[in-house]
């Protein structure tokens, strides 16, 4: 825990669109002492979202959440939090001395400019996690790291925060928040696809657990690329059997055909990845690449 005296002092706490994300973390900034006081939500999800998370915490209006709050999260999607921030400060219900956190990764705090200038103490705050819009999400906020972006002389603050929450905070530039989200989503959003995809075609081969056969496949490709990187490759693509690969493009022309160019997509840049560390011979590489081709065009080697 940070020292008390870099500690925020306990705080009213309101959210800004309850989705998945500020319900947990409002309930989480409770745990550490702060006090939820108010929350907004439009669809009937985010109701009952807020009423399981933050119970007795009143539902209003975000005007009225800014009115009440010392801390406001404003966890809305990333395409409306311009408009949000701007049309809070139109209203006049940004305060001077307001902490105001957004959650999105694409963002710093240059979207918070405008309160700013209203004199609201902009953060940027985001978890590195998925949610599930349950309470297993403030479980999950325990090591999670945090992209923090704030102003040098909210920085203490802001990392203090963070810990209260259970999470580990990590420094990011403004500008590298864009290529920042970028890698997280290229991580953990395609990762979900894969998955989906690999169990889909699991079940046609007559697999009947596939989620039981990947578990163990996957949590040990997971470990080793996080241990080794690039050293993890493995697989016809990494080991330049292009037979094989040629087959697997085949019967998934025929079967699942919508899945064809993204195994291509992946298996380029696998090629290209074991190649450039010495893992995929160039005599091999030369046939594989061919065979890639090839399917990329629609015709079976």
């Amino acid at each position: 825990m940070p020292d008390p005296a870099e500690r925020p002092a306990r705080l009213t706490v309101g959210v800004v669109g309850a989705g998945r994300v500020g319900p947990a973390l409002a309930a989480s900034l409770q745990l550490a002492g702060h006090r939820p006081v108010a929350v907004s939500g439009v669809s009937d999800a985010s109701v009952r979202r807020a009423g399981e998370m933050l119970p007795g915490v009143p539902l209003v209006t975000p005007a009225e959440v800014l009115a009440r709050a010392d801390l406001v999260l404003l966890t809305v999607p990333d395409d409306a939090l311009p408009g949000l921030v701007e049309g809070l400060v139109e209203t006049g219900a940004v305060r001077p001395g307001q902490l105001l956190v957004h959650t999105s990764g694409r963002y710093g705090v240059d979207v918070l400019k405008p309160a700013l200038r209203a004199g609201g103490l902009p953060l940027a705050l985001h978890p590195a996690m998925t949610f599930t819009g349950t309470a297993v999400d403030v479980q999950r906020l325990a090591g999670c790291s945090f992209g923090v972006t704030a102003p040098e002389e909210l920085r203490l603050a802001a990392e203090a925060l963070v810990i209260e929450m259970g999470g580990e905070p990590e420094w990011i530039e403004e500008a590298a928040r864009p290529l920042y989200h970028a890698a997280l989503a290229l991580g953990a959003n395609h990762l979900v696809t894969l998955v989906a995809e690999s169990m889909e075609l699991l079940r046609q081969a007559g697999v009947s657990a596939p989620d039981r056969m990947l578990g163990p496949l996957l949590g040990a490709a997971l470990d080793n690329a996080l241990r080794s990187g690039d050293g993890a490759l493995t697989g016809p693509v990494a080991r330049g059997d292009a037979g094989t690969v040629a087959a697997h493009v085949s019967e998934l022309r025929k079967h699942a055909p919508q899945t064809v160019a993204g195994y291509l997509a992946m298996a380029r840049a696998t090629a290209d990845r074991a190649l450039a560390h010495g893992l995929l011979k160039p005599e091999l590489a030369e046939d594989l690449l061919g065979v890639l081709a090839n399917g990329a065009d629609g015709t079976d080697r």
